[in-house]
């Protein structure tokens, strides 16, 4: 199989090489192609993949001993990248990390959240990257038009359901978020989850925005015990975020980026406290490492898995006004490419697999029921949200798609929020496919982290002076 990476310099495009060439996943892919519009980027990760030690990208140890890691080949060129690919993963930044630090300062700079997927900053952020992946989408269209697309440009729900016009189901949205969440869970109460398999899970939600309502074991829901033991809560990242009564009254986990939106204003206050925002810190850091990654020679990975290290322990740092340090299991590689690689084995045809992924909210025809009888109205995953819009559920993956699992319905007040976020973000893919600028205001404005018309405007107009482009995108 050959695999192509959009924005193959991306920094962690050295954790899906690990995957591929030293663990469960190698041989799955036997080509790996890095397409990057910036040869620079290009250059500085493929020293990381060449001084990558065999013990983390050598030829894998396990049941597939002696399956020799993929060739890797690096083009500017997205037609040469995209011709006689199976599958694409996608994990682009339009704008680069100079782009986030614009995305964050505007909304920050009026009193509202800066953060890069969630709010204000994040409908910046897909107004710039939805046209630039409806290019990828549509070149992929012409050049490889059997091969799939594994979506992790954020924000990935949206991005993702902007693309089903173009690619329908070839599109699946990845996101380690909500996986990761689970397996935290399971961990604490001591359920060990069957690799692939989501038997007695129940999340609901949007990219960035879900629950964990049910954790079964042996037929019985544990989530009830776990979210009731401030000690066992306190083991996982989302049981530090939340107070202990807070989720036993809630009677769900919430994923961990809902800390913006229930407590909003600690961490505005939190995040304007900082000398300097999320996106800042990364960008100095990365300024400063990809020029010394392309001469580093055999230092190059000890250098790239030190920044690594360094940017995980930043994650949600403003969530961690205490002191307090990431668990040594999240700094440990991510998991992002697990998800990926997990979808495309199973996309392959090496048997299906479950996963929590974005994708459109319908449940399937036939035996389970998607249709009330006499109608031929979808029935959707997630009660109380549109069966066309894209979620974040569980699906099974086989190598016909993503097929979400039913769910049960959200409760008022998630239901309320959820509902709110997808008018939102469909809103913003109006605007990015339409050139609806008046989409784009309403959008900012609706959004629950902004709540105001004027704001809305008012956050448009400083996005676009941030991003002059951004003004081009606009007809009429």
């Amino acid at each position: 199989m050959r695999l192509m990476i959009a924005g193959g310099g991306g920094f962690r495009v050295p954790l899906v090489y690990r995957a591929l060439a030293s663990g469960a996943f190698a041989g799955l892919v036997s080509e790996l192609v890095l397409f990057d519009v910036d040869p620079a980027r290009l250059s500085a990760i493929s020293a990381v993949l060449r001084a990558m030690p065999e013990s983390d990208g050598g030829p894998y140890r396990g049941p597939n001993a002696g399956v020799q890691p993929p060739a890797v080949r690096t083009t500017t060129s997205l037609p040469e990248a995209l011709a006689g690919t199976d599958l694409v993963f996608a994990a682009i930044r339009p704008g680069g990390t100079a782009g986030r630090i614009k995305d964050e300062r505007v909304a920050q700079d009026l009193g509202l959240l800066g953060q890069e997927t969630t709010g204000a900053g994040g409908i910046s952020y897909a107004l710039r990257t939805i046209p630039e992946m409806l290019h990828l989408a549509r070149q992929m269209r012409e050049f490889c038009p059997d091969a799939w697309l594994i979506n992790f440009t954020n924000p990935a729900g949206m991005v993702t359901e902007a693309l089903l016009p173009v690619l329908g189901r070839r599109v699946i949205g990845i996101c380690d978020s909500a996986g990761g969440l689970v397996h935290r869970a399971a961990n604490a109460v001591g359920i060990p989850l069957q690799d692939g398999r989501l038997d007695g899970v129940g999340y609901y939600g949007l990219n960035h925005l879900g629950w964990l309502y049910r954790l079964e074991s042996g037929g019985r829901d544990v989530l009830p015990g776990l979210l009731s033991d401030p000690v066992a809560l306190h083991t996982i990242e989302e049981g530090r975020l939340f107070p202990q009564p807070f989720l036993a009254e809630l009677g769900a986990l919430p994923n961990e980026y809902l800390y913006y939106y229930y407590q909003r204003d600690g961490a505005v206050a939190a995040m304007r406290s900082m000398a300097q925002t999320r996106g800042e810190s990364i960008h100095h850091q990365q300024a400063d490492l990809y020029p010394r990654l392309a001469s580093a020679g055999a230092e190059a990975y000890t250098l790239w898995d030190a920044a690594r290290r360094s940017r995980e322990e930043g994650y949600l740092a403003e969530a961690r006004t205490h002191g307090e340090q990431r668990d040594e299991d999240d700094l440990a590689g991510g998991g992002y490419e697990r998800v990926a690689l997990a979808v495309m084995r199973a996309l392959a045809g090496a048997g299906d697999a479950q996963l929590i992924l974005n994708a459109p909210n319908t449940l399937p025809s036939g035996p389970v029921g998607a249709t009330a009888p006499g109608s031929t109205t979808p029935k959707p995953a997630i009660p109380g949200l549109p069966a066309d819009a894209v979620v974040e559920v569980p699906c099974t993956i086989t190598p016909d798609g993503a097929v979400p699992l039913p769910q049960s319905a959200p409760g008022a007040e998630q239901l309320t929020l959820l509902q709110r976020v997808k008018e939102v973000e469909r809103l913003t893919v109006r605007a990015a496919t339409h050139g609806d600028r008046a989409a784009a205001v309403d959008a900012f404005g609706r959004h629950p982290l902004v709540d105001s018309p004027a704001l809305g405007a008012t956050l448009l107009a400083g996005y676009e002076r941030a991003f002059p482009a951004l003004r081009g995108l606009w007809r009429g």
